[in-house]
């Protein structure tokens, strides 16, 4: 899989220019309305992770690569992308209108952990469609954020976190609120939580990160210092699966991915998932997808 696109790469991609602010004391933040493209100049947006966030409100009948899934939307929706997710957006040339905001995590440093909404998270919903009377609300928001980056108020960066926050509630508002939305208010879902971000360190898998090491629940128990039945029982509590069904899920997320856009062969991405055998990995995806790893790779 290509290496993670950099926000000073979009830049130069999107813009061919780089802002002077990009790193500095207080993170940066970005706000921009979608262009319509003219006819006979298509663009591809290339299939990568990016170091940054981005929240999209997109008019127009497109689809979404979002890790391993397409999510198509035929007429208006909200997107959420994050850094741990790879993502495109196909049929550009069809986005009609729209706004859409980035911001790295350094410009929520003491203002709060993104991470712990569902928008944002690997297992969470990443895209809302929305009804025509909640465009414009959502499209309010937007303005809002041109109209404070604009301004010369002191404390304006404090405005757009909170609007970025406005969007974030407004799409989890859509549907029904999940135990992941909640805060951590016991034992149990603090070791959850604990379990969940230690999982989530592990990705993504490319060049600079090759071996998966952490792979059982006896792993994680001992890494937590946690008795591996606390674990279990905290986990399936919180989320109502078991440990090892989440920790399965995650690497067979990440065994899609590498398959469909990397050029590691089989072998390479098995071992770096942590099989100690091709002979496992295979067994263990055909049980989850009912193809072998070749033949998912080549449907």
């Amino acid at each position: 899989m290509d290496k993670i696109e950099s926000i000073e790469e979009f830049y130069k991609r999107k813009f061919d220019w780089i802002p002077d602010n990009l790193r500095n004391e207080i993170g940066h933040f970005n706000v921009f309305r979608h262009e319509p493209i003219e006819p006979g100049k298509t663009k591809q947006l290339p299939y990568k992770r990016r170091d940054f966030y981005k929240i999209m409100l997109v008019l127009g009948d497109i689809s979404m690569n979002y890790a391993d899934q397409v999510v198509s939307v035929k007429k208006q929706a909200l997107f959420f992308s994050n850094p741990q997710i790879p993502y495109n957006c196909e049929n550009l040339e069809r986005i009609e209108a729209g706004y859409y905001c980035i911001f790295n995590q350094h410009f929520f440093h003491k203002f709060g952990d993104l991470n712990q909404y569902s928008v944002f998270q690997p297992s969470g919903n990443h895209v809302f469609e929305l009804l025509d009377e909640q465009v414009e609300p959502v499209s309010a928001i937007y303005r809002k954020m041109f109209e404070e980056i604009q301004s010369d108020y002191l404390h304006k960066y404090d405005v757009l976190r909170n609007l970025v926050f406005e969007l974030l509630h407004f799409a989890m508002k859509i549907q029904p609120a999940t135990k992941y939305d909640k805060q951590l208010i016991n034992a149990s879902q603090r070791i959850s939580a604990l379990f969940l971000e230690l999982l989530e360190r592990q990705f993504p898998i490319d060049e600079n990160h090759q071996s998966v090491s952490l792979r059982t629940a006896s792993d994680f128990s001992n890494q937590l210092n946690v008795h591996i039945n606390h674990l279990n029982r905290s986990v399936k509590e919180t989320t109502g699966k078991t440990t090892s069904q989440l920790i399965a899920e995650r690497i067979l997320q990440e065994a899609k991915i590498l398959l469909r856009h990397s050029k590691w062969s089989v072998g390479e991405i098995a071992f770096a998932l942590g099989f100690t055998e091709v002979t496992h990995f295979n067994n263990f995806f055909k049980k989850h997808v009912q193809l072998s790893p070749l033949k998912f790779r080549n449907v």
